[in-house]
């Protein structure tokens, strides 16, 4: 078994934006790196969130980068209830 295999049944929160940068992420960017989390991550235990505080950044960046992980949230929770 391989040791990411340890995590399923856990609560795992997913940085899905990167707080090292002012590139503001794509809702689809944000969504691919929960769909691989997903691999190892039972949806109801997957918690996406930032990869650190955001400080450093100015609200503008940091209000895109929020939305866009909620975008790209919405679009993997939406992918999840139509394989139901």
């Amino acid at each position: 078994m391989e040791l990411i295999e340890l995590i399923r049944g856990k609560k795992v929160m997913v940085g899905a934006i990167d707080v090292a940068n002012n590139t503001v992420e794509t809702p689809e960017e944000v969504a691919e790196t929960l769909r691989k989390a997903l691999q190892f991550v039972d949806a109801d235990k997957l918690y996406p969130c930032t990869n650190c505080g955001m400080a450093p950044l100015s609200r503008e960046v940091a209000r895109g980068k929020l939305q866009a992980l909620s975008a790209g949230a919405a679009i993997v929770r939406k992918e999840l209830e139509a394989q139901r």
